[in-house]
């Protein structure tokens, strides 16, 4: 089914056009479920960390589905058919959510939490943290098949899942930002600056991960008083407290 376009409405009945814009609003909600699928699964792991760690390496979720115009154009530029048919088979980025953490490892460590689920099917897996883009821009990027249950079937939804640390995303949208200004065409010694940045802002999380490391080696340190204490713990107290040690 052809995506509806005013430009190229002619010819089209007014029931025809009205039935190709419901086609196509159906098929945009579709990306907003499965937004909200992955989004209570993070939700999940971000309340569950907090409540029994008391820390989440998860610091903020965003998300954000194309506009219908940008995704024409998008469609357009990659001579993709304007068809939801062909659309929804080579655009998978239509859908986003973006997770950002504290730590290197954490980026990981969530990665791995939320693509160990067996609902969902891990299509692409681009690491840009540890092999970056040329510019210095890091993430680690996934697309994800998200399973979208509706009234009268199942549809699994390709969602682009991307995690990184709150460096990595300062420096990205600095980025952004510097290339919408100047409409992708950067002057060369800005470029330099934000190779830079880049580095700069991977030895920061570099060190960042290094203190955390050490504060937690500090944390795990028995108290003078803890072996006198322990002894006076009901039993399912003091499994309770191995477990949490263990845990950070």
């Amino acid at each position: 089914m052809r995506v509806p376009n005013v430009e190229d409405s002619s010819g089209v009945s007014r029931a025809d056009f009205a039935d190709l814009r419901t086609e196509f609003s159906r098929f945009m909600m579709l990306y907003q479920f499965g937004i909200s699928e992955l989004m209570t699964k993070v939700n999940i792991l971000k309340d569950e960390f907090t409540h029994i760690n008391q820390y989440s390496p998860i610091e903020h979720v965003t998300s954000r589905v194309k506009s219908p115009d940008s995704i024409l154009r998008k469609a357009q530029r990659l001579n993709i058919p304007l068809t939801i048919d062909d659309i929804s088979k080579n655009i998978f980025d239509i859908a986003g959510v973006r997770i950002t953490c504290s730590f290197i490892s954490d980026t990981y460590r969530i990665a791995e939490m939320l693509t160990s689920q067996t609902d969902l099917r891990v299509i692409e897996r681009e690491d840009y943290i540890a092999d970056p883009k040329p510019n210095g821009y890091k993430s680690l990027h996934l697309i994800v098949e998200v399973p979208v249950f509706m009234s009268d079937r199942v549809r699994h939804v390709p969602i682009e899942l991307q995690i990184r640390t709150i460096a990595m995303d300062f420096w990205a949208s600095l980025e952004h930002k510097i290339y919408y200004k100047y409409n992708r065409e950067v002057p060369v010694e800005l470029l330099d600056e934000l190779t830079e940045a880049a580095a700069a802002a991977h030895r920061l999380d570099v060190k960042m991960e290094r203190l955390n490391d050490e504060f937690a080696k500090i944390k795990a340190l028995p108290h003078p008083d803890d072996e006198i204490l322990e002894q006076d713990l009901p039993a399912q107290f003091l499994e309770a407290l191995h477990l949490q040690r263990r845990a950070l």
